[in-house]
């Protein structure tokens, strides 16, 4: 099986669920909402790469850049998010997306337009604002389109978007910074949205539009007496699976956007001669190699892990439910020992090797969590139960990650007299090893998953 687009098609157990479309414009459907979310992570992880030259040009302390980088951002993005996936439950999920488009890649904008940390800090809030319609609604359009047996397929397929984003945002946005400064990175990192969003309200459908009489008349009755969200969370209240599932994803989610924001930091801190060195063989400059290395390395990596979890979760699933489970529970054990070995290595080329294999287990999550989250409530309730799941897991991921990570990097540095360097090194390393409560989570869940699945 692939996550390949082309592959996911109707199945007999979805109808009369499964949209009544031709697989040509799912197809196309996919791959639109996957370009989508490209740009969105794109533009919520441009400020990474981006970090150490605003640091340096507004005079910020680690914990302001982390609170820049995560909370401003999640604290808006988490609680919209739930609203708007109420509104997604019974309006057009297509207007949704496409204007949530538009006001994200506007403010990312806006941001290269800043002069001080308030300005930026009040842009990075409006991106948030945006992009809070994106992924829960995205996650329920993509759930109506596909049958059961390969949503985790598709969900991987696009939560490719996450590696893609931050690919693109790492390198062009690093080349960018060297070559016009950070303000115009911001400034080219917004016209991709801004373009696409008119393609997202020109040519993609609303699929409850293409859903059988008989698919409509269950939602609406469904929908009429159960849909509410408080419905839905006493729902979810009573399925174990979606909570134990929710945390251990929120806590890859800390450990990933945490450490995420600090990458290029320690490289540009503990190893600024060899960084500078490489970058000179390129014709670059430290900040853009580290963005188009490091983009690349881990775009790479990260694409190939989201598309092997799907694969192995729906290939094993088929055999054993339990799997869903299992594929992120293993993934969370193999990533810190590596994560170790590899941040305290003494030069840069050898972290950068050893962090490969973290690098390809690092989203294996993120087909079978998603498609586990659609899968344990009925239809009418998918995008509130994606939106609570993704409030969980930015809540505690972005919003905590980044802001503790930061705040420990200051403690080592300056409370433990440790230095800039060896604080961040250190933040890093004691953050990584949290996965293993994820594994203890995954694993607890094996346990329930089954009673809970509904569809």
């Amino acid at each position: 099986m692939s996550t390949s687009p082309e592959d996911v098609v109707d199945s007999d157990e979805d109808a009369p669920l499964v949209p009544l479309v031709s697989a040509g414009f799912r197809r196309y459907a996919l791959i639109l909402l996957l370009a989508v979310y490209t740009v969105n992570f794109l533009d919520r992880q441009i400020v990474s790469i981006l970090a150490e030259p605003i640091k340096r040009d507004l005079h910020l302390s680690d914990t302001q850049l982390g609170l820049l980088t995560g909370l401003a951002f999640a604290i808006f993005y988490t609680f919209l998010g739930l609203p708007i996936a109420r509104l997604a439950e019974r309006s057009n999920r297509v207007t949704i997306i496409g204007a949530s488009l538009a006001v994200w890649s506007g403010f990312t904008v806006v941001c290269g337009l800043a002069t001080n940390y308030t300005q930026l800090l009040l842009a990075r809030i409006g991106v948030g604002v945006g992009e809070a319609g994106c992924t829960p609604t995205a996650h329920s359009l993509i759930a109506d389109y596909v049958p059961k047996s390969q949503r985790a397929s598709a969900l991987a397929f696009f939560a490719m978007g996450t590696p893609l984003g931050s690919l693109l945002g790492s390198s062009l946005g690093g080349v960018m910074s060297d070559t016009f400064g950070w303000r115009t990175a911001f400034l080219l990192a917004g016209v991709p949205g801004l373009l696409l969003t008119a393609v997202v309200f020109l040519t993609l459908r609303e699929p409850r539009k293409e859903l059988s009489a008989l698919a409509r008349a269950r939602m609406a009755e469904t929908q009429k007496n159960e849909g509410s969200f408080g419905a839905t969370l006493r729902y979810l209240a009573r399925k174990r699976t979606f909570w134990l599932v929710a945390f251990g994803a929120a806590t890859l989610a800390f450990i990933g956007y945490g450490n995420g924001a600090f990458v290029y930091s320690f490289y540009l801190r503990n190893h600024p001669q060899e960084v500078a060195e490489l970058a000179g063989h390129f014709g670059l400059k430290s900040v853009g190699f580290l963005g188009l290395v490091l983009g690349i390395l881990g775009g790479v990596m990260g694409i190939l892990s989201s598309w092997l979890g799907g694969v192995l979760a729906d290939r094993a699933g088929a055999r054993d439910i339990r799997a869903y489970m299992t594929v992120p529970a293993i993934a969370a054990l193999i990533s810190p020992v590596f994560a170790v070995i590899g941040y305290l290595q003494p030069t840069a080329i050898g972290t950068m090797l050893v962090m490969l294999i973290p690098g390809l287990v690092g989203s294996l999550w993120y087909g079978p969590v998603y498609a586990s989250g659609q899968s344990l409530v009925p239809p009418h309730m998918r995008a509130t139960a994606a939106s609570v799941l993704l409030f969980i897991i930015n809540l505690v991921g972005l919003g905590a990650g980044p802001l503790i990570v930061g705040a420990l990097s200051d403690v080592f540095a300056t409370g433990l007299g440790l230095g800039e360097a060896e604080g961040v090194r250190w933040a890093i390393i004691v953050t990584s090893c949290c996965t293993l409560i994820a594994a203890c989570l995954f694993w607890m869940a094996r346990r329930s998953i089954k009673e809970d699945l509904v569809s």
